[in-house]
């Protein structure tokens, strides 16, 4: 059964028109548009579908197609940096307050771009598999472009074929460690979500990005997460994000895939991480928004509490006892006009 989801068109302001799709309710979370994407064929993805039910657990999850790919327009001239920013700002304008952010591959250079354009709208930012270079703007001598330009020509050469052999090569770097039915529907995606010449120009485009400079110009929390055996974009790469842009936090997943599956370790850790993330996000808003009232200790105590943390598992955490723990949230709820955690917590959604 498909994930519900809400499908729309928007406009970009060359005219392309972008499909977006919304999934879940609560604070918004967008999604930058990556290559290989179909918001309507995902839904039903053994890839995409466990990332979909996460995401869209406790936020309203906006995802779209990429120009030239999936259900937005196939057939567009500008595959530019900037015409993908566009597309972003697009899905975004209608979006109240500033939202988290997620980057994946190629898409964190354009959720990277429009951070520093956009200050006030994006609150935190998430890069997954996420680079600074494209494959064209590394160094010579590692073989990245040797590699980049032998995978633009079997693009060129095979990506409409029946044969799903040359697709399956670029399957492969994505999910290396999926099931064969995994394997499967990926590469039917890639039949699916773009011609050939369509591919082949996405491609190149990305081969081309760089945004080095943008990265060292963000100034907002940033996660930075990458797979050791990443075989689509190394981990090194990741690690140079992760150093270009001020204070990002950077944690190594252990897996081989450039998209995790939900089957594998890494997924949990995954997991945890980018709701502890997104959660601080939530406190850090609560904490300015429901009240300016609270003292240094209590908006401690608040981040570890919006999380629903019980009173032991926040002594812990802070080094406070039990009892101290147990005074300050009261002290907490009485400051936020709430009787119960349960109150505050559904207040903090109402006010995002």
């Amino acid at each position: 059964m498909s994930l519900r989801q809400n499908i729309t068109f928007v406009t970009s302001p060359d005219g392309t028109r972008i499909a977006t799709a919304a999934i879940g309710k609560g604070p918004p979370l967008v999604r930058a548009a990556h290559w290989l994407s179909h918001v309507e064929f995902d839904a039903d993805s053994p890839v995409w579908r466990p990332w979909l039910a996460a995401l869209s657990r406790e936020h309203r999850y906006l995802r779209y197609d990429q120009r030239g790919c999936g259900l937005s327009d196939r057939e567009v001239a500008d595959l530019s940096l900037a015409a993908m920013v566009a597309d972003l700002e697009a899905v975004t304008d209608a979006l109240p307050g500033p939202f988290p952010l997620i980057g994946m591959s190629q898409g964190g250079a354009v959720a990277i771009e429009f951070a520093r354009r956009h200050p006030g709208r994006v609150s935190r930012l998430v890069l997954i598999g996420a680079y600074a270079r494209g494959a064209l703007r590394r160094p010579a001598g590692k073989g990245h472009r040797q590699e980049a330009e032998a995978l633009l020509a079997l693009v060129r050469l095979g990506w409409g074929r029946d044969n799903p052999a040359f697709r399956h090569v670029f399957t492969s770097q994505f999910i290396p460690g999926g099931t064969l039915e995994q394997h499967l529907w990926w590469t039917e995606l890639e039949r699916r979500t773009a011609s050939p010449e369509a591919a082949a120009e996405n491609l190149s485009a990305f081969y081309r990005i760089e945004v080095t400079e943008e990265a060292r110009a963000l100034d907002l929390p940033v996660l930075v997460m990458h797979a050791r055996g990443d075989a689509r974009v190394p981990f090194e790469e990741g690690r140079l994000l992760a150093g270009l842009i001020p204070r990002a936090r950077f944690v190594p997943l252990e897996s081989d895939n450039h998209v995790l599956l939900d089957t594998e370790p890494a997924w949990p850790r995954f997991l945890a991480e980018l709701r502890e993330f997104l959660l601080d996000d939530l406190a850090h808003d609560a904490a300015h928004g429901l009240s300016a009232e609270l003292t240094p200790a209590e908006r401690q105590v608040f981040g570890h509490l919006v999380q629903g943390l019980d009173n032991r598992t926040i002594a812990a955490r802070t080094g406070k006892s039990e009892k101290t723990v147990r005074n300050q949230v009261s002290i907490i709820l009485s400051k936020c006009g709430h009787p119960t955690r349960a109150a505050l917590i559904a207040a903090l959604h109402r006010t995002r």
